[in-house]
């Protein structure tokens, strides 16, 4: 694979951002949603692609793991989200269905691949399949509202096809 400095850089910011907001959340009944890794996830899927994508996604838990920050949770659930939304996005091009990749793919695939995290390494005999399907569904649609507004106000000003030109290395 060829390496691209600007998006590797870009995909350096992002992983910066995603752990230096990390302690952002919102409540939603008993659980807390944090929306800004999904945020990015999205933003990751439109200006990266698929494969920076996972690694911003991996490297930023990573880090807030290191730091004591996240949890083992965050590895399946932020990965298949990002890699899910990057793919299909790439695919049809449309925005909505980086979106739709994003929550299924942290909402349902993510949640259901920490199961085997959670019961093997973490020792949460408890844990079911489905037990974090609910919490990462809200989380991760409240960063793909935040990234829909962002993303509307981006395309209308012209600045996503900048971007995405500039990433590539041919600005437009």
């Amino acid at each position: 694979m060829k390496v691209n400095t600007r998006k590797l850089a870009a995909a350096g910011m992002m992983t910066a951002l995603g752990v230096s907001l990390s302690a952002f959340s919102i409540p939603i009944g008993a659980s807390r949603c944090f929306p800004i890794q999904h945020l990015l996830n999205v933003l990751a899927g439109v200006f990266l692609g698929p494969s920076y994508a996972v690694g911003f996604a991996f490297s930023t838990a990573l880090i807030r793991n290191l730091m004591g920050t996240g949890s083992l949770l965050a590895f399946p659930g932020s990965m298949a989200g990002a890699f899910l939304g990057a793919v299909l996005f790439r695919y049809t091009g449309k925005v909505w269905t980086n979106f739709a990749g994003e929550i299924l793919g942290t909402g349902v695939i993510g949640a259901m691949l920490c199961y085997p995290v959670a019961s093997l390494l973490l020792g949460n005999q408890e844990a079911a399949l489905f037990t974090y399907v609910l919490p990462f569904f809200i989380s991760t649609a409240g960063g793909c509202i935040l990234a829909a507004i962002l993303l509307g106000a981006m395309y209308r000003s012209g600045t996503v096809r900048y971007l995405q030109g500039m990433l590539k290395g041919t600005e437009q």
